[in-house]
């Protein structure tokens, strides 16, 4: 299966200035925005597919590893030196195009959870307090969908598989514990309140073997 091109995502050409990326972002975030189609449950899916891609090509950098990297894999019969130099970029352009953005990411929710979960504990029967932890939990449903998405766009080198598996598992484990989560809200079962917080004390553990490893 083919990785998403963050060009065609963003409806621009390869030769595009960082300006018509910036423009054609803009237009597309204006076009897809769930708050504009509130009724269209993929919305959220396309956005975090264009965030993803305008975190590529919108950054010069990031831009210059992407397409450094697809020349990479476009050439073939290189020479042992040549074929581990390539290894050593494609592995640099994976930390910065997936392992760094992936890595913030579940560090900021896990980080979040203990505070949002003092506050409710307040009054979890307080509409107010509940509803402010329901957009908490959205937040991180979108955020992790984004972080799936820039996991998937890239191939994971051979040097990092553990690494690579290693989020692969820890996001699973956030989005399961969201889940379990958004069940307390409805139910008030203790249950799922605790078994959420299990579900990320396992993806705390997984990350933290994912950066030892690294």
């Amino acid at each position: 299966m083919s990785q998403p091109n963050p060009y065609v995502t963003l409806q621009v050409a390869v030769t595009a200035t960082q300006a018509e990326i910036k423009a054609a972002y803009r237009r597309l975030v204006k076009q897809y925005h769930p708050d504009y189609h509130p009724s269209d449950r993929s919305s959220h899916e396309r956005m975090a597919a264009i965030n993803a891609a305008y975190e590529i090509l919108g950054d010069e950098q990031c831009r210059q590893a992407y397409d450094a990297q697809h020349r990479v894999q476009q050439t073939t019969a290189k020479p042992d030196v040549q074929r581990s130099q390539a290894a050593d970029r494609e592995l640099e352009q994976w930390l910065t195009l997936t392992y760094n953005p992936v890595s913030r990411i579940i560090e900021a929710v896990l980080r979040s959870l203990p505070r949002q979960i003092d506050a409710l504990a307040a009054d979890p029967f307080d509409d107010d307090l509940m509803d402010h932890f329901l957009t908490y939990l959205q937040d991180c449903r979108r955020a992790l969908t984004r972080a799936r998405y820039t996991f998937q766009a890239q191939p994971n080198p051979a040097a990092v598989a553990k690494v690579a598996a290693h989020l692969y598992y820890c996001l699973n484990q956030l989005v399961d514990g969201l889940d379990e989560l958004e069940q307390f809200s409805h139910s008030y079962d203790d249950r799922y309140l605790h078994t959420g917080q299990e579900l990320f004390r396992i993806a705390h553990r997984l990350f933290a073997e994912c950066r030892l490893v690294r």
